[in-house]
């Protein structure tokens, strides 16, 4: 019998965003719960659909970003059978070339700088209040979705890592640990991997509110609804000071310069492993993982 299933093992009416507004609240759901939500690049620019569908719909007063299943995200897709890193981008974040066809570092930098750096760029700025209802894993690129969001509540079962040192990586493309944690905690989050509860999270002023696994959904719309009565302008104008305050602080010019390293290190690894990723996988990453864990 034909298998008809997509690459990516989902069923076909399936799509890897999901869109919803219920009353004044728009809710993106990262869609690929079979590989807890892991970021291909249709994934991307499913989300980048729904951020401008949501930016235009003046009936929408605030965004809630949640993952389907029992995981926010664990990430870039970086082994899943849909993984798309080889297709063309449709390059929306910039004016970088297309990366399919170019060689080594070139290829890499102008699609990470597309499909992570810029897209989570873009993110940030659309100008109404986004909520991230964070559940389960919230991994490097999961992270990166998770900090261009205005307000975190995660469920008490929530955990937060960067792992990706374990590559000879600097952190994530959207470098933003320093402003979403205190420099020495970065450090710390940095250094050893280790996966940051969500109590943890909220101690250290990452995360707004955290609750009971079975709470969670109804304590976004909670806040989502009661950040719906203010003057939507008004939103538009606060969120746009306080990101102004955050780049003025640095945020923007540092993530510039870590992007730099981030592909430095690529590079290195190109050179002197089997490849950018230093031979880190998605099962040398879990085992790596595990071990640390008992240890």
């Amino acid at each position: 019998m034909p298998d008809d299933r997509r690459p990516d093992d989902r069923p076909p009416d399936e799509t890897p965003v999901l869109y919803e507004r219920r009353g004044p609240v728009a809710y993106v759901t990262m869609n690929r719960p079979r590989y807890r939500n892991a970021q291909n690049s249709a994934m991307t620019y499913a989300l980048d659909d729904a951020f401008y569908r949501a930016a235009d719909d003046p009936a929408v007063k605030v965004v809630v970003l949640a993952g389907a299943g029992e995981h926010f995200s664990a990430g870039h897709d970086i082994g899943t059978p849909g993984r798309d890193a080889h297709l063309p981008s449709k390059r929306r974040a910039g004016l970088w070339w297309d990366h399919t066809g170019r060689p080594g570092a070139e290829s890499r930098f102008a699609r990470e700088s597309e499909v992570y750096l810029g897209m989570c760029r873009r993110w940030r700025e659309l100008p109404k209040p986004v909520i991230a209802s964070v559940r389960g894993a919230c991994v490097a690129g999961g992270l990166m979705l998770a900090w261009v969001c205005d307000l975190i509540v995660a469920s008490e079962d929530a955990f937060f890592a960067d792992p990706v040192v374990r590559m000879g990586i600097p952190g994530v493309e959207y470098f933003a640990h320093p402003w979403a944690m205190p420099p020495r905690i970065a450090k710390e989050f940095l250094y050893t991997g280790d996966r940051m509860p969500a109590r943890r999270a909220y101690e250290v002023g990452m995360v707004n509110r955290v609750v009971a696994p079975d709470g969670l959904e109804a304590e976004t719309e909670r806040l989502a609804l009661r950040i719906a009565g203010m003057p939507a302008f008004g939103l538009a104008l606060t969120k746009r000071a306080v990101n102004q305050a955050e780049d003025l602080q640095g945020l923007h010019t540092g993530m510039d310069s870590v992007f730099g390293l981030h592909h430095l290190a690529h590079a290195h690894n190109a050179e002197t492993t089997a490849d950018p990723l230093g031979g880190m996988d998605v099962s040398a990453m879990k085992d790596a993982a595990m071990k640390e864990a008992n240890t």
